[in-house]
């Protein structure tokens, strides 16, 4: 039984359609094994938003190689897409498979020890059918991919140059996956994909009407929202959520700049105004809500001024954290031909800033709760004699490691912020959602 193993860069939409090839190889009838053991083929799923990914890609392949100097690898992904003939110049790269191709790997496979360096990436305009697909393994959650592919053209991102046009199921078949999702053992479902609020562009269906009907699955506890442009982040979206029987009080939505010059030449969807109304209306359907921001510093053309702007914006909104890019410059984007380059010593700078006041806002939130009783989900990892889980709002909490508590649902009263940003608890009763 020949054997393969799997690395994935990037999003936890990567994590779901990794998975989802990884059973397709199960099925084919191969052994799937660690990344870190030696195997015959090593797929690497590959991300492009930041330089670092780029580069990051080029380190695993080398790790492969080391685990098996004879063996095979492929790069699939949207670093593949974009740059296939980079990748297949990388020394130990046999295959490259781009963003339609990579769902075919078991039929290209048969033909990577006949043909070397390989290379199957259609024009991305191409690329317009939707795989679905879920990620397992993880006993306590699954990514489930609903949407994939983007219509929107940021100036600073190649995203759609990597995964095409935005598209989805209907509902009707993504239930169906729902249901599957349903059977295994994990409790709680993230939604993914590039742009879900998207959902249902090319129908008559809606993110609102996919969120109505999932939150009727039975056997899932709990359906999270990964992220979701502010824009699409309909006022009846947060009311849903807010009366939910099991999508819980935890919004991640995009911002990128709190200056309206900035986010125009980003060519974002937004201004402003439209963001603090958004969070506003979470905070009031929600007070207990977590609210996650995405912040991209040293953006050309911003200024020191345009950065204190967003810093300001950013402190005086009732958010919970921050998770903060400096500008990364990638080929074939408006941006990257836009004046008023920000230094690299001053994109860090700012980003350091901004990590600072996430760590604030994170914290201040976690205090704001303390006293509450909270339901939590329970991850299975033993860090130390520790184990931790997050509650329905995202509040990571901890205690020592008890096996039978693993991937249950517990209510528990929030105690006290330790000085490692985790919350203690003390158990109240076992909760079992029906």
């Amino acid at each position: 039984m020949p054997s393969i193993a799997f690395y994935t860069l990037g999003c936890k939409l990567n994590f779901s359609e990794t998975s989802t090839i990884g059973r397709q190889a199960k099925e084919e009838g191969f052994e799937v094994v660690d990344f870190t053991e030696p195997a015959d083929i090593y797929v690497i799923n590959t991300c492009s938003v930041t330089e670092n990914a780029d580069k990051k890609c080029k380190r695993v392949v080398k790790e492969s190689k080391k685990n098996n100097p004879e063996s095979s690898v492929v790069v699939i992904g949207c670093y593949a897409q974009l740059k296939p003939k980079e990748i297949i110049n990388i020394d130990g790269v046999d295959m490259v498979l781009g963003a339609a191709e990579k769902f075919n790997l078991m039929e290209h496979l048969q033909s990577i020890k006949v043909t070397p360096k390989q290379i199957f990436n259609a024009n991305i305009k191409e690329t317009n059918v939707f795989i679905p697909g879920f990620s397992v393994g993880d006993r306590t959650r699954s990514f489930m991919k609903v949407q994939d592919g983007c219509d929107y053209f940021c100036s600073f991102c190649t995203i759609p140059l990597a995964r095409g046009k935005s598209r989805s199921n209907t509902i009707t078949e993504t239930l169906k996956v729902a249901n599957e999702v349903a059977q295994t053992e994990v409790k709680e479902v993230v939604l993914t994909g590039v742009n879900i609020g998207d959902f249902g562009v090319d129908t008559d269906e809606s993110f609102y009407d996919l969120v109505e009907t999932l939150d009727q699955v039975k056997g899932v506890d709990r359906f999270r929202i990964s992220s979701i442009e502010p824009n699409l982040l309909e006022d009846r979206i947060i009311e849903f959520v807010a009366n939910s029987k099991r999508f819980v009080p935890h919004f991640h939505v995009p911002l990128q700049s709190g200056n309206d010059e900035i986010l125009q030449k980003m060519r974002r969807k937004y201004l402003s105004d439209l963001y603090v109304d958004r969070v506003a209306n979470i905070k009031t359907a929600m007070p207990h809500a977590c609210i996650g921001v995405d912040v991209i510093v040293g953006f050309p053309g911003e200024t020191k001024a345009h950065f204190l702007e967003t810093y300001n914006f950013l402190n005086e909104l009732d958010i919970s954290y921050l998770h903060v890019f400096p500008y990364s410059e990638r080929a074939n984007t408006t941006a990257k031909k836009l004046a008023g380059k920000v230094s690299k010593v001053e994109k860090t700078e700012r980003a350091d800033m901004l990590r600072i006041l996430s760590h604030k806002k994170r914290m201040a939130f976690y205090r704001k709760h303390l006293g509450e009783t909270r339901t939590v989900l329970f991850e299975g990892e033993n860090k130390d004699g520790l184990m931790y889980g997050f509650t329905d709002n995202y509040i990571k909490v901890g205690l020592p490691f008890d096996k039978s508590l693993v991937n249950q649902l517990v209510d528990v009263k929030l105690l006290d912020l330790n000085a490692d940003g985790v919350v203690t608890i003390e158990r109240v009763e076992a909760n079992s959602i029906v």
